[in-house]
């Protein structure tokens, strides 16, 4: 197979796509399933997966970006079981570009989707996924997605916005130019700065690029250069010559690192540990945190928070398996050799039973405190405990010092808007 970017299918019986990935190297990427401890680092069904596969196939990318882009698309064509059932819809991301007379470019979560909430009160188009050629306002907006890996997309758009700058936020005929404008990541609609139609010409070259019809996109802008060019409209030439070359060069350096972040299954990958606590105020303003120690550092770049949402108020294992849960939908994180969590049975049981939902065989330990919140004991697999004892109490302390913080901050923001 192929050293470069791309996008890969198993197939079962009959040429059936059973799961679609991309990769940086589609070599390694795909190399790395077969590893002795699969089960445990990916999970039970990526495994039963690879063991149904009949063969495996793959398409060649240009870039990173554009295997991104690829995976999306082909997931949506086929809905492959092994990527369906490894997140739940509502927990995938999606691009929506808005119906409006200028419109947005938006990422947002399933859920969101589906509740329309991130519209805020305008209208849900019908019809096709399509704009009408004789109009400059669309009839319909795209939808682009699910995209598995919610960090990829982000650092993706980061990447598909410096090529061509969109309106996300700012509102139209505000006068003053937004902040984007200002450092050129929104084309000014906000103050003016280009018409309608040219806007929309900009939306069609983000459309083109997400349907992978690269070679389409360049043969346009390559047409629209020389139109621009012929009427002495030098300066709209030089930037759509820019466009052009940045598409033929892309320089997705951080998706290639976002990806070597998240490939778990190399030889001689770190010991991951991942660290779980909730703080609340009798059971008001709860949150809960991760922390990450690999190959016993703290990795405080890889913290997380979260909010908690529906645990009822004062249930601790209730509050952990949301966030665990919540923590599990990101496969594109990289997942922990051991899982540590603050407390004794209950929430070890109940970050097990998570793992169980997930088909994940990760060792869960639990660290008891005092009554003054000291370390009294570690309560999981001895020989684990034995080896890795100060990474699990530096983990566990981080995650109680990152909640209390994060508690804290939640307080703050309470009363000053009360």
């Amino acid at each position: 197979m192929p050293d470069g970017p791309g996008v890969y299918f198993f197939l079962g019986k009959n040429k059936k796509v059973l799961y679609i990935g991309k990769a940086t190297s589609l070599r390694d990427r795909t190399r790395s399933y077969f590893a002795s401890d699969l089960p445990a680092v990916r999970s039970l069904l990526i495994a039963r997966m690879v063991a149904q596969a009949a063969s495996i196939d793959w398409r060649e990318t240009d870039s990173v970006l554009e295997a991104l882009l690829l995976e999306a698309s082909l997931i949506k064509t086929y809905k492959p079981k092994a990527n369906t059932e490894l997140k739940d819809d509502k927990s995938f991301n999606y691009v929506v570009i808005t119906k409006e007379e200028y419109p947005r470019v938006l990422v947002v979560r399933g859920k969101e989707l589906a509740g329309r909430s991130f519209l805020k009160g305008r209208t849900w188009p019908s019809g096709p996924e399509r704009t009408s050629k004789n109009s400059d306002t669309p009839t319909t907006q795209y939808t682009f997605g699910p995209f598995p890996h919610g960090l990829q997309l982000r650092e993706a758009m980061k990447l598909i916005r410096k090529i061509f700058p969109y309106r996300d936020t700012c509102k139209v005929g505000q006068k003053r130019p937004c902040f984007n404008a200002q450092i050129g990541l929104c084309p000014g609609v906000c103050s003016g700065a280009l018409s309608k139609q040219e806007y929309r010409r900009n939306i069609r070259h983000i459309v083109l690029l997400f349907e992978g019809k690269k070679k389409q996109l360049i043969k346009a802008l390559n047409k629209e250069m020389r139109v621009a060019a012929a009427a002495e409209e030098f300066e709209q030439a030089k930037e759509l010559q820019r466009q052009m070359y940045a598409l033929q060069h892309i320089q997705d350096i951080s998706l290639i690192k976002s990806e070597y972040r998240s490939t778990t299954l190399t030889a001689g990958r770190p010991y991951r540990i991942e660290a779980y606590d909730v703080a609340h105020l009798r059971g008001s303003a709860a949150v809960g945190v991760m922390t990450v120690v690999e190959d016993g550092e703290a990795e405080k770049s890889q913290y997380r928070k979260f909010k908690i949402k529906l645990a009822k108020a004062g249930d601790d294992p209730g509050a952990l398996k949301e966030v665990l849960s919540r923590r599990l939908g990101h496969d594109e994180w990289p997942l922990p050799r051991l899982i540590v969590v603050d407390g004794s049975t209950a929430q070890i049981n109940a970050a097990r039973n998570v793992l169980a939902e997930y088909g994940m065989a990760i060792p869960v330990v639990g660290v008891v405190k005092d009554e003054k919140h000291r370390p009294r004991n570690i309560v999981g697999d001895r020989e684990l405990v034995k080896n890795k004892e100060r990474e699990i109490l530096l983990a566990n302390a981080e995650a109680h010092r990152f909640a209390i913080g994060y508690h804290r901050q939640k307080l703050r923001k309470r009363v000053r808007y009360t």
